[in-house]
Order: C-alpha cells, then sequence, then structure tokens
C-alpha cells in the first residue's frame, strides 16, 4: 500500500475511535468542538485546582496543632512579602509548624501525587492496557528493594541522600531485567513486559521480606513500612528540589510527546505508518517513567494505586488526548495526594496511617470496579 494510502488508513482510525475506558485503551478524545472541548478542559483544571487548594489548605490547617485558616494565609503571605506588608500577629509556634513541617510534606505529597499519576498515563497509553500502573514493571518492588539493602547492610555513607540514590539505582535495574525478559526480536511486546513486572514485583517483594527477617537490627521491619506502605513524614525543605524538579522535566517532556501517546493508542502499526519509530519510542518512555517512579519510591516509599485510578478519571472527564490528559492527572494526582495524606493524619490522630494505606482503601475498590466493567465490555 503507498504510504499516503497508509496514513490515511491510520488518521481514519483516530478519527473514528470512541473514548477510551473499556479493555484496552485505543482512543484519542471524541469528537467535540474545539471551542467546546476548550471550554470544559478550563472547568474540569479549575475543579481539580480547586481541589488540590483546599486540600493544601487542609493539609496546612490540620494537625496534633490546628492552625486557623486566616493564620495560615497570613503566614504565608509574611513568608513571601515580608513584613512591610503584613504584620507578624501570631504565635511563633504556629510560623514553624506550617512552614517549616507542613508546608514540606504538602509540597513533598503534591508533587509525588503528580508524577504518579502522570507516569499511570503514559504507561497505560503505552501498553494500550487500562489495567497498567507504575507499579506494574517492577520498578517500585525494585527501588525498596534497593532501599531496604542499603538500611540492611549499614550502607549509609551520606544519609537520607544514600538511601534515596540506593532506592532510585534498584528501580532502574528492575528496569533493565524487565526489559531483557520482556525484548522478543528486537522488540518490547507489551503484554511480555507486562508479565514480566509482575513476576519481578514477586520476587522482589520476597527479596524484601527475607532481607528484613535475616538483619540483626530488631528495628528494620519498623522502619521498612515506610517503604512498603509509603509516607510523606520525611519531608524537608532540603530534600524537596530532587521531586520537584523531576516532575517539571518528566511532565515537560511528556507533554511535548503528547501527540505520539496520541499516536500509540489507535495501534502500533498505525502510529508506524504516521512516521513513529514505535518500539524505540516506548523503550525511552518506560525508561522516563520509570525514572520518575523510582524518584517517587526514593522519597515517599511505595504508594499504589495513584498511577492506576487517576488516568481513567481524567480520561472520564476529558477523553484520551494527552495533550489535555497529562497536566490535569498532575493537578488531579497532586490534590488527591495531598488529600489521602491529610487523611492518613487525621483519622487516628496524634498518630499517622501510612498514606499507601489509605490508597490502597480507595483504590482497591476502584480496580475491582474497573476489572467488572472490562469483562462486560468483553462480553457485549
Amino acid at each position: 500500500m503507498p504510504d499516503s494510502g497508509r496514513h490515511a488508513d491510520a488518521l481514519a482510525i483516530l478519527r473514528r475511535a470512541p473514548d477510551g475506558g473499556g479493555a484496552a485503551i485505543s482512543s484519542v478524545p471524541s469528537a467535540r468542538g474545539p471551542a467546546g472541548g476548550a471550554a470544559r478542559f478550563r472547568l474540569v483544571m479549575a475543579c481539580y485546582s480547586a481541589l488540590a487548594l483546599c486540600a493544601a489548605l487542609g493539609g496546612l490547617m490540620l494537625g496534633s496543632v490546628a492552625v486557623p485558616a486566616e493564620t495560615v494565609l497570613r503566614i504565608l503571605a509574611h513568608a513571601v512579602l515580608g513584613d512591610g506588608f503584613i504584620t507578624r500577629d501570631w504565635r511563633a509556634a504556629h510560623e514553624v509548624i506550617v512552614l517549616q513541617t507542613r508546608l514540606p510534606r504538602v509540597i513533598l505529597a503534591a508533587s509525588v501525587g503528580a508524577t504518579l499519576g502522570v507516569a499511570g498515563m503514559t504507561i497505560q497509553a503505552l501498553v494500550r492496557n487500562p489495567l497498567a500502573g507504575p507499579s506494574i514493571l517492577g520498578v517500585s518492588s525494585g527501588a525498596a528493594v534497593g532501599a531496604v539493602m542499603t538500611m540492611r547492610f549499614g550502607l549509609v555513607g551520606f544519609g537520607v541522600f544514600t538511601l534515596h540514590f540506593s532506592a532510585f539505582l534498584g528501580g532502574l535495574v528492575t528496569l533493565a531485567i524487565v526489559f531483557w525478559i520482556a525484548r522478543t526480536g528486537g522488540q518490547i511486546a507489551p503484554t511480555r513486559l507486562i508479565l514480566a513486572g509482575v513476576a519481578i514485583s514477586a520476587v522482589f517483594s520476597a527479596l524484601t521480606s527475607l532481607l528484613v527477617l535475616t538483619s540483626p537490627d530488631p528495628q528494620l521491619a519498623a522502619r521498612v513500612l515506610f517503604w512498603t506502605l509509603g509516607s510523606f513524614a520525611s519531608a524537608q525543605w532540603k530534600l524537596l528540589p530532587i521531586p520537584v524538579l523531576a516532575l517539571c522535566l518528566g511532565l515537560g517532556v511528556l507533554i511535548l510527546q503528547a501527540r505520539r501517546l496520541n499516536l500509540l493508542l489507535a495501534g502500533d502499526e498505525s502510529a508506524s505508518a504516521l512516521g513513529l519509530d514505535v518500539d524505540h519510542f516506548r523503550r525511552w518512555m518506560f525508561v522516563l517513567t520509570a525514572a520518575l517512579t523510582g524518584v517517587t519510591v526514593a522519597v515517599a516509599g511505595v504508594i499504589g494505586f495513584i498511577g492506576l485510578i487517576l488516568p481513567h478519571i481524567v480520561r472520564l472527564m476529558l477523553g484520551s488526548d494527552h495533550r489535555h490528559g497529562l497536566p490535569a492527572v498532575a493537578l488531579l494526582g497532586a490534590g488527591f495526594a495531598v488529600s489521602a495524606d491529610l487523611i492518613a493524619r487525621w483519622i487516628i490522630a496524634p498518630l499517622e496511617l501510612p498514606v499507601g494505606i489509605i490508597t490502597a482503601m480507595v483504590g482497591g475498590p476502584f480496580f475491582i470496579w474497573l476489572l467488572r466493567r472490562a469483562a462486560k465490555d468483553m462480553r457485549g
């Protein structure tokens, strides 16, 4: 078939595809008018922004010591504008709590949630499967093994940064192993990639348990909970540049690649017909998402389901166009993670639950609903 004919067929597939949400992702946005689509995007972004801001304000107000909303806003304004604009009339303890304890935690939670949401939406497009997520490639388990090995053998030479680097390195090594297993005929098969990721996750989870059980340190098990269930309790200003920079760079690169991600939704053959080197593009996108996931595990531990459920919510609202979906899921992920952390701190105060428990309690039922919906679509 001539190139022009193949391109026409591929474009026809892109135009005909319905909105996603079934057993496989195979669509780009529905045929809304440009003005209507833009208006809907602005409305959804405004709603997600309101959610994120309300969650952030709640995260700054609530805790073992409650700080009034007006006081929080005045403290933030004073930190930005200085004494010449805002008179300091609040307790010094409140300023320390808001600026040194809660604000770094809110920023960390927002950046991790946004990163996981973006990584999840990208992975689902790469494998064309709505049941995929950042942990599906085994990166989270590999990063946890890297961190646990560092603690188990006392290799923390440069403090917490060594721990974070070990987690990041563990995630990348895991990705390399999964790629090696999934590669057939010089190409990476998405189905084999998912199966390899699940298998490696099981192996590394067992290895983590082995390291804990054989450790002479009786306190190691308690510390490992941080990596297996996730927490934002370690948030500090000096650690924030890493996840924030990773989010900004990763989101920027992925938005620039949004049109190529849209092409993948029509199938590999159609994307190739339109000039996309599918295997090369998919490989480097997997590396990028693995790096983003490794950073989040390094600073917050393994937090599941954010990258699985939030892309579905965004697609239901906006369709499958990644030019709109990626910034939307980043904003929704930020608000969701901050809200989950707030619930984790409040539900059994003054103690706090690992945030991964909250996200699993929300994401587990949603995942079951996805499975049931996929089964109905297959029967239909």
